[in-house]
């Protein structure tokens, strides 16, 4: 006897909750052939279809199917599935980058929520209007060629502004509702847009508040996002060692949590940070167990990155033989995968080395030779700030659940609602942003888990933005690794300040007196 509608759609939404998606998508148009004459059940099964679709990343069948619940809610007089269906539309068109048709359908979806006095649609619309805007600026953001943290143009500083305000409205409302899960969510995405502003400081007090909510949930993978979030922002505020401290706790928890991808990246946040500190003992220590990690994992870009560094951090402690064998292998691994402006930073390098170890083996005159081919006080030369290596696209991680809004569920026969599908769910990729967007349920945005990475050479320091292990790390809630993602191309010596050139921000200076960050002076 042949499956009705309802029994396939009840798997379709068994394996969908299992993760299966490709399965739960079979049933659910199988469940469409077989057809009902019960509106309400093919109404849920489409906004099924449509966020099944969505994990699977086939976003124009994500779309297609949303359109068709919003019709059927619409022709049956659902005004609240209407809502919920153009609030998967939106997060839909979110992650197509059409933003302005985004908005709107979140904003009818907080229309028809209000209207209907649906305080939870209401709290989801919001969080979902915020990650629209959030989005937006994030992508018109990263068109831009370098800008001070806080300095952004106005378009971008409005459309974080706004997506700030539209968090702000969502965790009053939630806090309102007692839903602690969606607090740490708003509070991780507050942080968020205010990194990317360059407001560090109030970064830190609502990445605090994210941490201490991912505690009482035991949510190891947000808490480890937390810390990392943590530390980016005061590496920003010149708190190298506190900073440190947070890149640890980072690593103790990737390791529990069995993560070498974010293992490497720690360990080599800790390099870098350690770099910064001047303690470059330290700094070769983590580099060594990023490359480890980076070789056991194949990605030879990160161990690229890793080689460099180490390169770097041996010329700062006047170890030039173990530089120039990284150095080697820095121009093996560029000619490998194709990085010709790597293999030029390499070969000049390796240039410089083995003149300098010459002129150590003829002479004691090792300072003069030392400083030859590089700028005073062992900055990197010039060239080496257009390095390709230091220029590649963030890494992207999917957050800790990402959703397409919500859905409605099958379980009961008696479908009243829509309701988020299960957590379990898989991730998906903002289009080629490096930022990850997801539905109310376990939201987009959080900061950035900020990878910091060094310049060639002699004292470097931090940056983001890399793939491989060495690279940005995703945050929780919405990744951002931009305007207060440090990317440092070069490392002047000054006898009053260190500039540093960022990813997203012109030159800042770190004062050596107070160890503060701030624009330097022209």
């Amino acid at each position: 006897m042949e499956a009705s509608c309802l029994e396939l759609a009840l798997e379709g939404e068994r394996a969908c909750k299992a993760g299966d998606f490709p399965s739960g998508a079979a049933f659910f148009e199988h469940a469409v052939q077989v057809g009902t004459e019960d509106l309400k059940t093919l109404s849920a099964i489409y906004s099924q279809l449509g966020n099944a679709y969505f994990y699977l990343k086939d976003y124009a069948k994500a779309l297609e199917y949303h359109k068709h619940d919003l019709t059927l809610a619409r022709t049956i007089g659902d005004r609240i599935g209407e809502g919920k269906a153009s609030g998967n539309l939106g997060n839909t068109l979110k992650i197509l980058g059409q933003f302005d048709e985004a908005l709107v359908c979140c904003q009818r979806h907080l229309d028809i929520s209000q209207e209907q006095g649906d305080k939870v649609g209401e709290a989801r619309a919001l969080y979902n209007i915020g990650n629209v805007y959030h989005a937006k600026g994030k992508e018109a953001l990263w068109t831009l060629p370098q800008e001070e943290p806080g300095q952004l143009p106005q378009e971008i500083q409005e459309a974080l502004k706004k997506a700030s305000e539209f968090y702000k409205k969502n965790l009053s409302l939630v806090k309102e509702l007692a839903d602690r899960a969606a607090q740490g969510r708003a509070y991780g995405n507050l942080g968020n847009a205010h990194y990317l502003m360059g407001n560090f400081s109030k970064a830190i007090v609502f990445h605090k508040q994210r941490l201490n909510i991912a505690k009482e949930f035991g949510d190891r993978a947000a808490e480890r996002r937390a810390y990392s979030n943590l530390a980016n922002a005061h590496i920003f505020l010149g708190s190298f060692d506190i900073a440190a401290e947070y890149y640890k706790k980072t690593l103790h928890l990737s390791r529990q949590l069995k993560d070498q991808t974010v293992e490497a990246q720690t360990c080599y946040s800790l390099g870098n940070t350690y770099t910064l500190l001047e303690d470059y003992e330290k700094a070769v220590e983590y580099h060594l167990k990023h490359l480890a990690i980076a070789q056991e994992l194949g990605d030879r870009v990160g161990e690229g990155r890793a080689c460099w560094s180490l390169e770097n951090a041996y010329v700062s402690l006047g170890k030039y033989e173990q530089a120039l064998h990284f150095a080697e292998k820095h121009l093996e691994i560029s000619q490998e995968i194709g990085d010709p402006t790597g293999e030029v930073t390499a070969c000049t390098s390796i240039e410089q080395l083995r003149s300098t170890l010459g002129s150590e083996q003829s002479s004691e005159g090792t300072d003069a030779s030392v400083s030859a081919g590089y700028e005073i006080q062992g900055a990197r030369p010039k060239w080496a700030q257009a390095n390709s290596m230091s220029n590649l696209e963030l890494l992207r991680f999917p957050s800790e659940k990402d959703q397409n809004g919500e859905t409605l569920h099958l379980g009961d026969l008696g479908i009243t609602g829509k309701d988020s599908l299960p957590s379990s769910a898989s991730s998906h990729k903002y289009r080629q942003n490096p930022s990850l967007l997801e539905g109310y349920g376990e939201s987009p945005l959080e900061a950035s888990d900020v990878q910091v990475q060094l310049s060639q050479l002699a004292r470097p320091f931090i940056g983001t933005g890399w793939t491989g292990t060495a690279r940005c790390m995703l945050a929780d809630e919405f990744q951002t690794c931009t305007a207060s993602s440090v990317w440092i191309l070069s490392h002047f010596l000054r006898p009053v300040s260190t500039k540093l050139a960022l990813r997203s921000g012109a030159l800042l200076c770190k004062e050596k007196k107070n160890n503060i960050i701030k624009p330097c002076r022209k």
